[in-house]
């Protein structure tokens, strides 16, 4: 069961912030506008995540990852450049939501005054 941690803790933090698609435009119906965000950041932590490994700065617990590798990378660790700032991403949208829906009604309310 060690082996699946790294991949348990990455699906419970897309499931935790899944609920927050629903509030404004969402960001996996704006797959283009989400993968233009996410991959150039990604592609930067993949390539300094091999440098290190290659340098022997870092390495992965094989105790705690699957043991599938993409080259020299772990598979979760590739997949965390991709779920965590999806997460991000779904959270700072859904927080600019609400805050726009609650500067509406403040001014409706201010306007009806």
């Amino acid at each position: 069961m060690d082996h699946w941690q790294y991949l348990m803790v990455l699906g419970a933090c897309l499931a935790i912030t899944l609920p927050l698609e629903f509030f404004g435009s969402g960001v996996y119906r704006q797959i283009g506008r989400t993968a233009s965000a996410l991959l150039p950041v990604a592609a930067v932590f993949v390539t300094w995540d091999v440098l290190a490994i290659s340098g022997q700065v870092w390495t992965y617990n094989p105790d705690y990852v699957t043991g599938i590798r993409i080259g020299s990378l772990p598979l979760e660790e590739l997949l965390f450049f991709l779920v965590i700032p999806l997460c991000g991403l779904l959270t700072y949208n859904a927080v600019t939501s609400c805050l726009e829906l609650m500067r509406r009604l403040r001014d409706r309310s201010s306007e009806s005054a």
